[in-house]
């Protein structure tokens, strides 16, 4: 592990290989698990704000189980995640015409109708943030809904840590990220990546 201010990072995140393979997979990440995607406390208010951009994009179940305990709740493990739908369908997963799915917070983000792209969890993944107070650790989590994204970032020679750039410089910052990309060029040139 090597650390970076406050925030230790597994050296799985520079040696391991991803790219998402929404071809392979169909969106599983969402509507796989027993939990729903962790949520930060301060997302809580922007995921009820965004609820009347989104209400008729979501399915009648989800807008049930949203209306009988919220966009949130507390899982087994105490932490804060989105809720669910059927036992593992995250309430904020849609589906297209070819039966893939999505996040209609993003869809709703990438067309301007608000200014949250989704939970920064969703958009780490596969890293899953733990945080031990006086620090953050930043690990990759290995999923088998997965394999086809491991097997097209090891074709594509593509690192965790570059395919996650725009979610980590959203939770870390620009310097923390460059300062992670300094410190993935010194692993490589000492041979430990």
């Amino acid at each position: 592990m090597v650390q970076i201010g406050d925030v230790v990072v597994s050296f799985d995140v520079f040696r391991e290989k991803f790219l998402c393979d929404l071809d392979a997979c169909k969106g599983k990440c969402c509507i796989e698990g027993d939990a729903g995607a962790p949520v930060e406390a301060d997302e809580v208010d922007k995921l009820k704000e965004v609820l009347p951009v989104i209400w008729e994009e979501l399915s009648p179940e989800a807008r049930a189980v949203i209306e009988k305990q919220g966009v949130v709740y507390t899982d087994e493990e105490g932490d804060l995640v989105t809720s669910i739908v059927n036992g593992k369908d995250c309430v904020f997963t849609c589906y297209d015409e070819r039966g893939y799915c999505y996040c209609v917070i993003e869809k709703a983000f990438r067309e301007g109708r608000c200014d949250f792209y989704k939970p920064v969890s969703c958009h780490l993944y596969p890293i899953r943030i733990d945080d031990y107070g006086t620090f953050k650790a930043v690990n990759y989590h290995r999923w088998d809904v997965c394999k086809a994204a491991v097997l097209l970032g090891k074709k594509e020679n593509l690192p965790v840590y570059k395919f996650l750039k725009e979610p980590l410089v959203r939770k870390f910052g620009q310097a923390w990220y460059d300062e992670l990309e300094t410190v993935a060029a010194e692993l490589q040139k000492q041979k430990l990546i």
